[in-house]
């Protein structure tokens, strides 16, 4: 009895000490562990060319239910080799401790890079209480080449030229092929590829990565952007063999023609192998492999259908009967092949700095119908924009056609098709590979038989960008309109950038631009996407607009509209792709959008590299005005206001109409204004004081002129000349309440709670209502159900936005880019969760709940993956009851911003709650990091 007294005493007195320990070790544990690291925006990114990259990550909590967790210093470690960053070896850059609460654009300052080398990097914190974290997961970036000089390969195509005169493309998409043997199998070998046409690379007859129709558009004029590919797992001792196929695409592209570049699909490429995986700047390569003249070329089975023009854009045809064996593989007999041409364009070569273009979302059909003509209809179930893969049988020789369309009871939209033309076998299966079609229904014509549901699939391609963002509401309309617009959104991202349409010109408009681009920042990781786009809006500038045919050498670049280049800061309506119609509000996104990447993440570089190009589109719109006012230049679609409101084909649209000549002053204004903000946040007080200045002047001069004494409106008395003033503040402070209060009776009253604005006037709508809170006059226009409305669309049964109000207007697309801007809304409105405008970045951020009773919406939750951090915050409405969870991320603070006449019984179970007091109608409160449950009443 003793000894087993003797035992449970010892056993205690281990199990207290263990207790005694774990408390210890709990004692000493950072509260945060880094995560989620960045570089340039991008996970783990290949081929970078920037020398002073950027470092991001945000914080894990360890202990979900603790609140206050920050961090207040970071040591980031950047290594040549894995094995020395596991060793916490930083030979390349060790920080040191720096004591910073910044966890986003962490500017690099190591050791200069290496051509195609590797680096890897991770990241540990300092806590609150000065408690060091673990390292973040190792991560990695490799550079690109770096200096012009290293690139020792040249351009090579084919002989083949389009001629612009055929119905379709005269081209072969061509397969390029280089055979070499290695004496052992390497541990290194990247290939870098930039090509003027889509590319795809395959080695020892494997194809390389998952990308698709890469590389992302590029204003071909001047700039490659190249794509990193590592090859070494795929090469081996022995003879090899690297083949690379072209797709034409945008080589042939009208406003990219220029004298140095043939109109033809091209590709430069270099790929050096080392034996060792880790090398240093003396390492030694087994083998450098670049496109020359040696190289061979064949033409592939599939050609372009159509001719990359709008309305033209056709699809791919594939002919079975021209298949080769082996066209990829060391076993490829290559004595028909020809010898590649080469060229010398004067091109930039840069990194794809931005991620690549994805296949998603599988869509199978939900229905095919055998017609009287012997054709088959086939249901895809949505529209959508991306690949298909139809199995077909037939005879040799037999070509079985695809019609794509929009709409039941049309064949074909758009001239969208493609064609399969069937081999010897008798089967076979057609997918898309260097074009892609928009389109719900597919009708196909030449098949014998009927096919089968399985025969069938559809893909949604896109620019593979994360998603960030969840939200749903009480709600089932706007439930409706927030996935169908993000579906919209998704399915107009191809490339790298936003295009107004898929299936009918795939041209990037700054103008609809503003209706997409805050939707697009608060649902996706779009960073890395935006900075991108905002380089192409530097190629393109100083050229001026473009509207025609750029293959008749009598009008391109000979008169108004016809792409000349001007170099006096003038932009063309989009970017990269030059052709389209518009007006100020166009160029006038090379200003918002680096301002709202700036709220939005904090970068200050993107404000920097875009400065220039800022000052020199705000002289051109100086040299076109008069009496400090903007008059209307350029040609015929150069001064376009708003676009597409109810009712606007019938009105006329292009015109000359006084509420244009306002619309596009007024946006002018807030040109400069924001400048102005942007010129402030990079110190350049001269320019900012330039633009304020010129900016009230205006103002002045315009409410002088178009102001409404009788009713406090401007110029035609609409709701989008109301947004356009209030957004661009030209009116007196006193005033702005009194032209509020007239916009909401233009919506409430007037319009019976309808929208009746366009795409320009839109967007500048919903910002001014975003940014006053006015969440009641954005839900009565959500909200409505017959025409015009998002609801209209839905009773019509679409499955994506319409480019018009009306549904079957001639020419109109139904997955467009026009009324996407509710998609913003979603989140900082209706989910409450707002960026600070005194804080950019969302290391601090404002939470208010919408504007909106317990009948029009009782609950809404949302999850945000903010630059600083999970976010969530979910709320709900019961009786007078407001209760709210909101999640704020470690290293963060939200300021809740509640109604005056909301704030009865303020409770946080956390108590870890500041009340701020009131202002601006609000009472705030300060929430640090955690999960807080808060509940408040009506008074």
């Amino acid at each position: 009895m003793r000894r087993t007294k003797n035992i449970f005493i010892a056993l205690l007195f281990l199990c207290l000490s263990g207790t005694a320990f774990a408390a210890k070790i709990t004692d000493v544990t950072s509260s945060v562990v880094p995560g989620n690291t960045r570089c340039e925006y991008l996970i783990n990114p290949k081929g970078l060319d920037e020398l002073q990259p950027r470092l991001s990550w945000t914080l894990t909590a360890t202990d979900t239910a603790a609140f206050g967790q920050k961090q207040t210093a970071y040591r980031i470690l950047v290594a040549s080799t894995e094995g020395g960053l596991k060793l916490n070896k930083g030979d390349i850059w060790d920080s040191g401790w720096v004591s910073s609460s910044q966890m986003q654009q962490i500017t690099y300052k190591g050791k200069p890079f290496v051509s195609d080398k590797n680096y890897f990097w991770k990241v540990s914190v300092k806590d609150e209480k000065g408690k060091i974290s673990p390292w973040s997961k190792a991560a990695q970036w490799t550079t690109g080449l770096l200096k012009p000089t290293d690139w020792k390969a040249k351009w090579i195509g084919t002989d083949q030229i389009f001629d612009p005169a055929q119905q379709d493309c005269n081209i072969s998409d061509s397969w390029l092929r280089k055979t070499f043997t290695l004496k052992t199998k390497p541990g290194k070998a990247n290939i870098f590829v930039a090509s003027v046409g889509f590319h795809e690379v395959y080695v020892n007859g494997k194809k390389i990565g998952n990308d698709v129709m890469a590389p992302s558009v590029t204003d071909h004029m001047k700039r490659a952007r190249y794509v990193a590919y590592d090859i070494a797992p795929e090469l081996k001792a022995g003879k090899n063999v690297i083949t690379i196929w072209l797709g034409t695409s945008w080589s042939i592209f009208g406003p990219y023609i220029v004298k140095d570049r043939p109109n033809t699909p091209i590709v430069i490429a270099q790929a050096t192998i080392y034996t060792n995986k880790n090398t240093t700047p003396l390492s030694k390569p087994e083998l450098v492999i670049s496109t020359d003249e040696s190289w061979k070329t064949h033409r592939s089975p599939n050609k372009l259908l159509g001719v990359w023009d709008s309305n033209r854009m056709g699809g791919e045809i594939w002919d079975a009967n021209k298949e080769v064996a082996n066209w990829n593989t060391t076993a490829c007999d290559e004595t028909t092949w020809d010898k590649a041409i080469t060229y010398q364009p004067k091109l930039i070569l840069s990194a794809q700095k931005i991620e690549p273009n994805r296949v998603f979302d599988e869509i199978k059909p939900i229905g095919i119908v055998e017609r009287n003509d012997g054709t088959y209809r086939v249901d895809m179930g949505v529209n959508f924009a991306g690949w298909t893969e139809i199995k077909v049988k037939g005879k040799q020789g037999d070509t079985v056609k695809f019609l794509f369309s929009e709409r039941e009871q049309s064949d074909i939209t758009f001239s969208n098709h493609s064609a399969f033309v069937i081999g010897k076998t008798g089967q076979g299966t057609f997918h898309n590979r260097f074009n892609y079609s928009s389109g719900r229904w597919v009708t196909i014509k030449g098949l014998k038989s009927k096919p089968s549901l399985n025969d069938i699939r559809g893909w949604m391609v896109r620019t593979n960008y994360k998603e960030a963002t969840t939200f749903e509401c009480s709600d089932p309309l706007q439930n409706w309109t927030y996935n169908t617009i993000k579906w919209t959104f998704q399915n107009l991202s191809i490339g790298g950038y936003i295009v107004d349409c898929p299936q009918r010109e795939r041209l990037g408009y700054g103008g609809d631009a503003h209706a997409t681009c805050e939707t697009g920042m608060f649902n996706y990781h779009m960073a890395a996407f935006y900075t991108k786009w905002m380089e192409d809006w530097r190629d393109v500038q100083g050229t001026e607009s473009l509207v025609g045919n750029m293959y008749d050498e009598n009008f391109a670049r000979k008169s108004i509209m016809s792409g000349r280049i001007m170099n006096n800061g003038v932009l063309p309506h989009t970017a990269p792709t030059y052709m389209g119609g518009g007006g100020p509000a166009w160029g006038g996104i090379v200003v918002s959008l680096p301002w709202f990447i700036y709220q939005h993440e904090g970068d200050k570089r993107v404000l920097d590299k875009n400065f220039e190009m800022i000052k020199g589109w705000l002289s051109f719109l100086d040299l076109n005005t008069k009496d400090d006012m903007l008059v209307r230049f350029g040609g015929s679609w150069d001064f376009l206001g708003d676009w597409l409101w109810p009712g606007a084909t019938a009105e006329g649209m292009n015109n000359n109409k006084p509420q244009t000549v306002f619309l596009n002053n007024c946006y002018r204004i807030f040109n400069l204004r924001t400048a102005a903000k942007i010129a402030r946040v990079l110190h350049k007080d001269k320019e900012a004081q330039q633009w304020e200045k010129q900016a009230d002047v205006s103002s002045a001069a315009i409410h002088a002129k178009f102001y409404n004494a009788d009713d406090h409106s401007y110029s035609d008395k609409s709701m989008s000349n109301l947004a356009a003033a209030l957004l661009g503040e030209v009116m007196p402070q006193d005033l702005k309440p009194l032209i509020m209060k007239r916009l909401e009776n233009e919506i409430l009253v007037v319009h019976k709670g309808h929208i009746n604005v366009g795409i320009t006037g839109g967007a500048m709508l919903f910002k001014v209502l975003r940014d006053a809170g006015r969440d009641d006059l954005i839900y009565a226009m959500t909200s409505q159900t017959d025409y015009p409305s998002w609801g209209y669309m839905k009773a019509n049964g679409a499955t994506t936005i319409w480019e018009m109000w009306e549904k079957d207007l001639p020419g109109h697309s139904l997955l467009h880019s026009s009324y996407l801007y509710p998609g913003a809304w979603y989140i900082d409105g209706v989910a409450g969760i707002k960026r600070d405008p005194q804080a950019p970045g969302f290391q601090r951020f404002i939470v208010r709940p919408p504007l909106l009773t317990a009948t029009q919406m009782e609950w809404a939750k949302a999850n945000i993956e903010s630059p600083a951090g999970l976010i969530k915050t979910a709320w709900k409405r019961t009786g007078n009851q407001l209760t709210m969870n909101i999640n704020v991320p470690p290293n963060c603070t939200a300021i809740l911003q509640l109604q005056e006449n909301e704030t009865k019984n303020v409770t946080d179970k956390s108590n870890h709650i500041k009340d701020l007091g009131l202002k601006d109608g609000f009472r705030s409160f300060e929430l640090t990091s955690g999960n807080h449950i808060i509940k408040t009443e009506k008074i």
